[in-house]
């Protein structure tokens, strides 16, 4: 019985912790999409802040979608800016996505949210 009690908190013990922080202790400040032309090609930049509020080290997912004057999403990629390492309470990690899109013509509106929040 003492095995099973020991389990049942083992395996609860990850979720409580991550029960802490929430998307809104994420922000995503300076998001700033562009577009530049390169010979002749065009490359898309959506560079920003992701800033942890929350009092612990934690990582959180943003989800970038692309939409044309319609409001159509034309791409959409969920990506994590500091890969699987966690971003320190009350600090930032600078991002640039844009080398995951691919230019076509129709893009108009670049949104970033933040979707998930982890602790590794």
């Amino acid at each position: 019985m003492k095995t099973l009690i020991a389990a049942t908190l083992l395996l609860l013990l990850p979720m409580g912790a991550q029960a802490g922080c929430t998307i809104k202790d994420f922000a995503i400040e300076n998001f700033t999409p562009g577009l530049a032309s390169v010979g002749s090609s065009t490359r898309i930049t959506l560079r920003g802040d992701l800033v942890n509020h929350c009092a612990e080290a934690a990582a959180g997912q943003i989800r970038i979608d692309i939409k044309d004057d319609k409001g159509t999403v034309l791409q959409s990629k969920d990506v994590w800016p500091a890969g699987t390492g966690n971003v320190p309470a009350g600090d930032r990690v600078h991002f640039d996505v844009g080398r995951l899109f691919r230019y076509k013509d129709g893009m108009s509106a670049f949104t970033a949210t933040i979707t998930d929040v982890r602790i590794w």
